[in-house]
């Protein structure tokens, strides 16, 4: 079970930090990822990071949020800052069993089998 906590409202540039607690899930091997749906959009992918610690991150996220993992805690986070209106989003989370660099990097959510529920993250101008 993955449960997204740490959305909310703020005003641009402003930070929020998302969590994502893993319940259950102990693999050595996996890939986890944040991912976004605006309103009328597809869902895109955000950030990734594999079990190697190798990271990867959406042109829009570059040099504004830093994804990292706490594997004691079983919990994936997202550091947003400098938000932006157009971050306004549901945000998720997703966990894929057993790492391949190329799978991870790719930022595509058909890789990843299990998800949040989402938390919601507006952001106001």
């Amino acid at each position: 079970q993955l449960v997204e906590s740490g959305g909310g409202s703020v005003q641009a540039g402003g930070s929020l930090r998302l969590s994502c607690v893993a319940s259950g899930y102990t693999a050595t091997s996996y890939c986890m990822g944040w991912f976004r749906r605006i309103p009328g959009n597809e869902r895109e992918g955000v950030a990734t990071v594999g079990s190697d610690g190798t990271t990867r991150y959406a042109d829009f996220a570059k040099g504004r949020f830093t994804i990292s993992r706490d594997n004691a805690q079983k919990t994936l986070y997202l550091q947003m800052d400098n938000l932006k209106p157009e971050d306004t989003a549901m945000y998720y989370c997703a966990y894929k069993w057993g790492y391949n660099r190329g799978a991870c990097n790719s930022l595509q959510e058909t890789v990843f089998p299990t998800w949040g529920q989402g938390t919601q993250v507006t952001v106001s101008s």
